[in-house]
């Protein structure tokens, strides 16, 4: 997911830093003034010699519009990047992008893309190309798992920002009670178990939600599956397969976590910030997450919300295994960049694309606001490791991401699982993943509506 602890704020609602309010307050009263005295055609003519790049972008806490401010400074008057605000619901992101790259909306020079809405974009021609020249600039040290979400049909068709994923969060003093020896991979169920034995919470997310899909995914790639056997073929021919053994093993899991409460009460809208809660109070144990859990737990010791001996009983290793025998597939997050087709100014985007995502400035975005790089020498910055001393275990986990299925129908793939797979405790191995299945072909075929 792109950005699961952004600012709570409506989806309408825009993200807008104090000083740059200041700064417009100012801005309108100037040109109020030279109005009056018959001054602003020529500020207007002087402005209009800079091609204005209007970069669309999620919230966050301010970096992206920070980078935006720093790579125009660094464009020398060659061009100027505006920020136009996203919804905070990543369907809804979806949503105002396809729109306005359908009207062929000009203004869509850069844009802040979840990996999984990449082939419904790409697929329709919606994108402009990437050249040659900044593909090999921008991702010579991408992280494989990064660079596996912002291609579509084995072309590279974005350029990889920001990556995320998640780890296996755990209570050190939960583990040692549990005999589990952390520093090698664990089983989904041996953390049950673990969770089960002592009373305790799993941090999940329940809700009926992207995320939801997120950890399918995970679960079935983590048996070295894909959710589709064929992202590529037409609606018509398009199948999923989680009527599988894969999708069988998947789905026990989640059953057993809803049906023994091992998620907690809340478990039908447990997000990944309530998730985060719960596993930071006295039933914590195991926890699947982001790395903001780490940034936003330290802060709340600070601020004595929660005691401050619970960041010391944390602990970090890679997303839990399916089968013992089989690496974990965790899941895959971030944000890739992209330029509309009918962009005005695709050569000027693709420069400044160029200048956001140099290894420094992701590193920089990573200390500031709390998401991982794409590039691995981004990682080198030693300000990552300070603050984040499982940056390593991110990098391994990147490397071994998998994105959700990449398909241009991926909002019915979704919007499917996450109908049938919550709530957790009415899931039937037996047949919820047959029903899923035959739902995807019948939504796809136009004989059933989402």
């Amino acid at each position: 997911m792109a950005d699961p602890h952004s600012a709570g704020r409506g989806a309408d609602e825009p993200v807008v830093p104090d000083g740059r309010r200041r700064r417009g307050r100012r801005l309108a009263a100037v040109a109020a003034a030279l109005t009056a005295g018959g001054m602003l055609v020529s500020g207007c003519a002087a402005e209009a010699e800079t091609p204005v790049l209007t970069w669309y972008m999620n919230p966050d806490d301010g970096g992206q519009q920070m980078l935006a401010e720093q790579c125009t400074e660094e464009a020398d008057g060659r061009y100027r990047i505006d920020a136009s605000l996203l919804p905070r619901d990543a369907p809804a992101q979806r949503e105002q992008l396809a729109r306005r790259l359908a009207a062929g909306d000009s203004s869509m020079d850069i844009m802040s893309i979840d990996p999984p809405f990449i082939p419904e974009l790409a697929e329709p021609g919606f994108l402009a190309p990437v050249p040659e020249d900044v593909a090999e600039a921008t991702t010579q040290d991408t992280l494989e798992g990064a660079l596996d979400g912002a291609r579509w049909n084995d072309e590279l068709v974005t350029v990889p920002f920001w990556a995320n994923t998640q780890l296996l969060w755990y209570r050190e003093s939960v583990a040692e009670e549990a005999g589990l020896d952390m520093s090698e991979p664990v089983t989904w169920e041996q953390i049950m178990d673990a969770a089960a034995d002592q009373d305790k919470h799993l941090g999940v997310q329940g809700i009926k939600a992207e995320s939801m899909t997120v950890w399918v995914n995970a679960l079935i790639a983590s048996q070295d599956e894909q959710i589709l056997e064929d992202p590529s073929a037409p609606a018509e021919e398009i199948s999923t397969t989680l009527d599988s053994p894969a999708g069988t093993a998947a789905a026990e899991i989640l059953a057993r976590i809803g049906d023994e409460g091992l998620g907690g009460p809340g478990i039908a809208s447990m997000d990944e910030n309530q998730s985060m809660l719960l596993f930071q109070g006295e039933q914590g144990s195991f926890m699947v997450n982001w790395p903001f859990v780490w940034a936003a737990t330290n802060a709340a010791a600070e601020e004595g919300t929660i005691g401050a001996e619970v960041p010391e009983d944390i602990g970090w290793a890679q997303y839990p295994r399916v089968d013992e025998d089989t690496p974990s597939a965790p899941p895959l997050g971030g944000i890739n960049l992209g330029v509309g087709a009918d962009s005005e100014h695709p050569e000027l985007a693709y420069d400044a694309i160029e200048c956001i995502v140099r290894p420094e400035h992701q590193a920089e975005y990573f200390v500031t606001n709390g998401n991982p790089p794409s590039s691995a020498e981004a990682f080198e910055d030693p300000r990552i490791e300070e603050d984040y001393p499982m940056a390593d275990a991110i990098r391994e986990s990147l490397e071994n991401a998998a994105p959700r299925p990449q398909t241009p129908y991926y909002n019915e793939i979704s919007t499917t699982i996450q109908e049938h797979y919550t709530p957790l405790d009415e899931i039937d191995p037996e047949s919820t993943p047959a029903e899923a299945d035959q739902y995807v072909i019948d939504v796809l075929r136009g004989e059933r509506l989402l």
